[in-house]
């Protein structure tokens, strides 16, 4: 089975951004950054994927959205991460 895509929206200088990318990394996982400091069509795209969020990271593994950093982190304790990153 192929491992899933991974979508992160970000924005520059952010703190929680740098370590849910830093996670990723740390798991061999390449993934798609969107960054939308200034908005434009990613944002909205981003909205439409999660129309509650109002905070970046957002992050997607696959068609689940996990959410920001602090439930990637969260789901990497749990031990789920690696299975949801393998698909």
């Amino acid at each position: 089975m192929a491992a899933p895509r991974i979508d992160i929206y970000t924005k520059f200088g952010c703190g929680f951004c740098v370590r849910a990318k830093a996670l990723l990394d740390s798991k061999g996982a390449a993934y798609h950054e969107h960054d939308i400091t200034f908005g434009g069509k990613e944002r909205t795209e981003m909205m439409e994927r999660a129309p509650s969020a109002r905070t970046v990271p957002q992050i997607f593994i696959g068609d689940l959205h996990v959410g920001g950093s602090d439930d990637l982190q969260a789901l990497d304790r749990a031990g789920k991460l690696d299975a949801l990153l393998a698909g």
